[in-house]
């Protein structure tokens, strides 16, 4: 299949450089201290956090930090099949606990010892990059929540179809099999906080991929910046500051 036409444009019209529309909403869940909902392209994500708040458990209490829970679920009616996925299967698992470790990266936990912080993040629609979308709505429901962060950590995935680096893949592309890499940043401080890459890729095209990942990243993070300065403003206004 031609997933890059001659005129170098892809299946929904894109550049192969070119990524999906951004849309974002804060505040979304109003029972929750802070929420978010991040749209790329077709991929739709909810995310809510509850906390800082006293420990649950308290076996699992940490003295000197904060304790980071995740829960990432997908909605039965986010993709077209209609097979029931159940809860705690390896897949939600598995990406439960890489936006877990991504947040940890970015979340002061110092600065909120013997405390939980919960992150809900739930799929309401999905067309690719679903761990992407989820990592930007978590950051931008820690954001709402007030949370201290030592920087905005912002995803987003490239890809390599028909010898040709293609940025922000959706699900057709996403389902081609070929190399898919998720990269997770610190857009300020410039550091990796995510890599993962699920087929191989010779050294110096892999550079290329990875860069171009990179670069989506950095377009996320000025894109929540405009949305959180906006929201502030209007914040603002409310009260007549």
């Amino acid at each position: 299949m031609e997933y890059v036409s001659p005129e170098g444009l892809r299946l929904d019209g894109r550049r192969p450089m070119e990524m999906r529309q951004l849309r974002a909403e804060l505040g979304a869940v109003s029972r929750a201290d802070g929420s978010a909902v991040f749209e790329m392209g077709n991929t739709k994500v909810i995310a809510a956090v509850y906390g800082p708040r006293e420990v649950q458990n308290r076996s699992q209490q940490i003295n000197d930090k904060a304790l980071i829970r995740c829960e990432y679920t997908m909605a039965n009616f986010s993709t077209g099949d209609r097979m029931r996925k159940p809860k705690g299967d390896r897949r939600s698992t598995e990406i439960s606990l890489v936006i877990r470790q991504t947040m940890e990266a970015c979340i002061m936990t110092h600065l909120m010892p013997r405390s939980q912080i919960d992150i809900f993040v739930q799929v309401l629609q999905a067309d690719g990059g679903t761990r992407s979308a989820c990592i930007n709505a978590a950051t931008l429901a820690l954001s709402d929540a007030g949370i201290p962060m030592c920087d905005l950590v912002t995803s987003c995935s490239a890809g390599y179809l028909n010898s040709t680096p293609l940025l922000d893949l959706n699900y057709v592309e996403d389902s081609a099999g070929g190399p898919d890499v998720t990269v997770g940043i610190l857009p300020k401080l410039d550091k990796v906080t995510l890599l993962q890459m699920d087929a191989k890729l010779p050294m110096d095209i892999f550079e290329n991929v990875m860069q171009l990942a990179t670069e989506g990243c950095k377009a996320v993070a000025n894109y929540i910046r405009e949305v959180l300065l906006e929201n502030t403003k209007q914040l603002e206004n409310r009260r007549g500051v």
